[in-house]
């Protein structure tokens, strides 16, 4: 951001003034300082001085960093003719702190000195602090703690509050960033009482950020996102790029479990740094984050590649400090990526010693990283002596850190075939995670930071492979675990309401702009932040609730069972194992490969899709056979242990609920049900309906007009029916909320990209997810007859996020949804038929194989009876 001059420039201001205001309103003062140059009679060389320094400061921290050098150092040479030693001294210590930034880091410590030498009394205070602020930069900490333990008393006894307040901050960063959390909170807070006095509404700002910094340190995500959104808020009003805020806050995305997003972020703060020329250490900075999150994203060659320009960046600006956390990362990608060598094992034990030494929190992350490699190696023992320096990580620091700790913990014990060792490893090490969850209000934040704990969960089940109930119990320990218990999202909130309705307001003329050929970029524009926005609200949101037990009690779930049947499939180390539960024990098979099953999984539902687009004309063979296949692949001998006619409920891994169940031959004439887990399973039972009402919506758009919905408001006389413009969103919540049966047929679009935005069109726009957790109880049964609307996207350990699973946390007992586009005109007849079971007293899954019995025997209707799933167990 290179700012123009101004045409309606202010009078020449006092030149006292413009230090202060530069981080108090940093356009305002770029403005005056050109003011002060441009004044006839032109300035002397102090007062001149000080107008270069301000212009060079905002170009240095917002613009182009050369541009600020040149104006730094002509504002150096005036101060030198100006004869005060002290205005000299201020100018070499901005001036030196620019060379560091732009990378120069020996001509920027040697100018910083000089500033030292020269300045006396607070001058040397400001002075000592802009030094201890590069060491800072450059990782140097307890250098950097030594000149604000000099710089801070003199500022204090001048009563110099800025400079007070700053030296604070400083000091609270410096902490943080070598673990000591309880010392940065008590001065980020004597810092903030001090800015409370001051109209430094920059610094009000950076001290904003730093809250967020010191939450994100504690573990306090929600508040941590909070507090860099004000930040960034603030920032945007100074118009005020915030590079160091880019930085913090893809970390805490990262740890949200948000990878792609912080992968994002970065980018877009690295090509703002780019286009502006600035701050050649910010973007090493950046360069590191965009490595940390791609490699979290599952791409560890893109990650090794960022991480190694990362680590030269970081040499050749002589930051050890930094270049150490960039080598642990560029040893994390290359182990992830299969290129464990003799030479990546000493180059980790070398980072995690380096980290130590350094004093850095990720030590205990690089010792556990050492550990890994010697054990891909081979090298028993040196993994061990590795482990267990990490491992005494479980002990202390924020909750990731010690479940990093619980999982070195589980290796060891796992190496020395210590299997109660390991399990209690995993247990603790899952709890921990499970108390950090809870603090968590978002739903998607909750799935997403699971994926924390799934290399414990993978140990457990690895242990207990050879006896199926505690396969079974390790195997519920991973998923589904976010649905335990509601999103905490007050339903009233009346900001987010506010921006769910123009959300939906935005996106239906956005849509009606696209069909009518002429796109309105604004339009889409502020569809986009108002996405932005209201996601950012639901991330924010934080919950003080315990974590629920949702261990699976194996005895009530055979006695829940009866003589039905409950098929767990678990995915460990690329295989399928399918437990089959029911007449009171549980059995164990060997199926196919997780990747073959996934493949032909997307075969059969392509072949579904070819149904709904192409309509009649088609065959079922290539459907048969693929469900032949998938029945092989999937359930492998456990298939001919389903003998009679007993209910079966599946549970898939996350990766797997997409599966079109019902084409399996060994589960078509069944009473088929699908959940996320057998503990969700067992919840939806013991949820009693609710009430009478029965809520029917049709949504526009529809190719038949929602043809089932006439039919049905016959068969339930007395339903409320929302049609003809009266579908609104807000409208639809307030009928469906607490309603025994709610049937809704309007488009669905789901949103692999956001599944908190997978949405069901209405009359005035998009119902999207957020929206349906406002719900204060969900309907007992819904019935959703549109395209995708049970499709589900995987996240964390084995975590679901869609529609679907907006619901079922909120009450919802059982749910009929199809994963694939649907036919309009053949879904007519299969919802009718569904419905006159119900009436007759079915359950959905019972109602739903009654309904495919009644269809046509036309390839088209097949097909789209295959297409639905009955979720939960109402």
């Amino acid at each position: 951001m290179v700012a123009g001059r101004s045409s309606g420039r202010p009078s020449a201001p006092d030149p006292v003034e413009l230090l202060p205001l530069v981080f108090a309103r940093p356009g305002e003062a770029l403005e005056r300082a050109h003011a002060l140059l441009d004044a006839e009679p032109g300035p002397g060389p102090y007062e001149a001085s000080i107008a270069h320094q301000v212009i060079g400061i905002w170009q240095r921290d917002f613009g182009e960093l050369a541009v600020g050098l040149g104006h730094l150092r002509r504002a150096r040479d005036l101060a030198a003719r100006s004869g005060s030693a002290d205005r000299e001294a201020d100018v070499l210590a901005t001036l030196g702190t620019a060379y560091v930034h732009a990378g120069r880091t020996r001509r920027g410590l040697n100018t910083l000195d000089q500033g030292v030498a020269r300045g006396t009394g607070v001058t040397l205070a400001r002075v000592l602090f802009r030094r201890s602020y590069a060491l800072w930069v450059l990782g140097r900490h307890r250098e950097a703690l030594e000149d604000l333990r000099r710089a801070i008393p003199i500022l204090r006894r001048a009563g110099d509050i800025i400079w007070s307040a700053r030296a604070l901050t400083l000091r609270a960063t410096v902490n943080l960033a070598m673990g000591a959390a309880e010392w940065a909170q008590a001065d980020f807070a004597a810092a903030e009482r001090l800015w409370d006095a001051t109209d430094q509404e920059h610094d009000k700002a950076v001290a904003v950020e730093n809250r967020g910094l010191a939450a994100f340190r504690a573990g306090d995500l929600p508040a941590a996102l909070g507090h860099f959104d004000e930040a960034a808020r603030r920032y945007a009003a100074l118009g005020t790029p915030a590079f160091v805020l880019a930085g913090s806050r893809c970390g805490a995305l990262l740890a949200a479990g948000l990878a792609r997003e912080a992968a994002q972020e970065a980018d877009a703060a690295t090509e703002l740094l780019d286009r502006l020329g600035g701050q050649t250490t910010r973007r090493a900075e950046l360069m590191l984050v965009a490595a940390r999150a791609l490699n979290d994203s599952g791409d560890p060659e893109a990650a090794a590649t960022r991480a190694d320009a990362a680590v030269r960046s970081f040499s050749a600006q002589r930051r050890e400090w930094w270049e150490a956390h960039a080598r642990l990362v560029r040893v994390q990608a290359r182990l992830a990526a299969g290129q464990a060598s003799e030479a990546l094992l000493r180059e980790a034990v070398a980072v995690a010693e380096g980290l130590t030494g350094l004093g850095s929190p990720e030590s205990v992350q690089a010792f556990l990283l050492a550990g890994r490699t010697a054990t891909a190696l081979g090298r028993g023992a040196d993994a061990d002596r590795h482990l267990a320096v990490a491992a005494k990580g479980r002990w202390r620091g924020p909750a990731f850190a010690r479940v990093d700790g619980w999982v070195a913990q589980a290796l060891l014990a796992e190496a020395a075939g210590r299997s109660r060792g390991l399990l209690d490893a995993c247990r603790r090490g899952l709890e921990l995670l499970d108390e950090h969850r809870m603090t968590l209000g978002a739903s998607e934040l909750r799935a997403r930071v699971t994926a924390r704990g799934a290399e414990l969960a993978t140990l457990a089940q690895r242990a207990t492979s050879g006896d199926p109930r505690r396969l079974l119990v390790w195997s519920e320990r991973r998923r589904a675990a976010a649905l335990a218990v509601p999103p905490a999202r007050p339903p009233d909130d009346p900001e987010l309401q506010r921006d769910l309705t123009a959300f939906r307001e935005i996106s239906s003329r956005v849509e009606a702009a696209r069909s009518a050929g002429s796109p309105v970029p604004w339009l889409r524009r502020e569809q986009e932040r108002l996405e932005r926005d209201i996601r950012a609200r639901s991330l924010r949101m934080r919950s003080e609730g315990t974590a629920p037990d949702h261990r699976v009690d194996v005895r009530a779930l055979l006695a829940a069972l009866g003589d039905g049947r409950l098929i767990e499939i678990v995915a460990l180390d690329g295989r399928l194992v399918v437990l089959l539960c029911g007449s009171g024990r549980v059995r164990a098979f060997q199926a196919g490969r997780v990747a073959d099953a996934a493949a032909e999984a997307e075969h059969a539902r392509a072949a579904l899709r070819r149904f709904a687009y192409q309509g009649p004309g088609g065959r079922t063979t290539l459907l048969e056979e693929a469900g032949r296949r998938l029945q092989e692949i999937l359930l492998g001998p456990a298939a001919r242990h389903l003998v009679g006619e007993e209910p079966v409920v599946v549970v898939p891994p996350g990766p797997l609920h997409g599966v079109p169940w019902a084409l399996l031959p060994a589960l078509r004439e069944r009473v088929l049900s699908v959940s996320p887990s057998a503990s969700t399973w067992l919840r939806a039972r013991r949820i009693e309906p609710r009430g009478d009402r029965v809520v029917l919506v049709r949504g526009p758009g529809l190719a038949t007009g929602g043809a089932e919905v006439p039919v049905l408001a016959d068969l339930y006389g007395g339903a409320t029916v929302l049609e003809n413009g009266t579908a609104a969103g807000d409208a639809v919540l307030k009928e469906i909320d607490g309603c025994r049966i709610a049937h809704i047929a309007a488009h669905g679009t789901f949103r692999a990209d956001s599944p908190m935005f997978s949405s069901l069109q209405m009359d005035d726009g998009p119902l999207i997810v957020h929206d349906l957790e406002r719900l204060r109880s969900a309907p007992y049964r819904i019935v959703l007859s549109s395209c995708d609307s049970g499709t589900l996207e995987p996240v964390g350990a084995d975590e679901l996020l869609g529609l679907a699973t907006a619901l079922l946390p909120l009450g919802t007992a059982g749910i009929v949804a199809s994963s694939v586009p649907v036919h309009d005109e053949a879904v007519v007849p299969l919802m009718v038929a569904l419905h006159q079971a119900l009436r007759s007293g079915r359950g959905l899954a019972e109602a739903l194989r009654d309904a495919r019995a009644t269809l046509p025997s036309s390839a088209l209707h097949q097909a789209t009876g295959w297409s639905f799933s009955a979720i939960g167990a109402a």
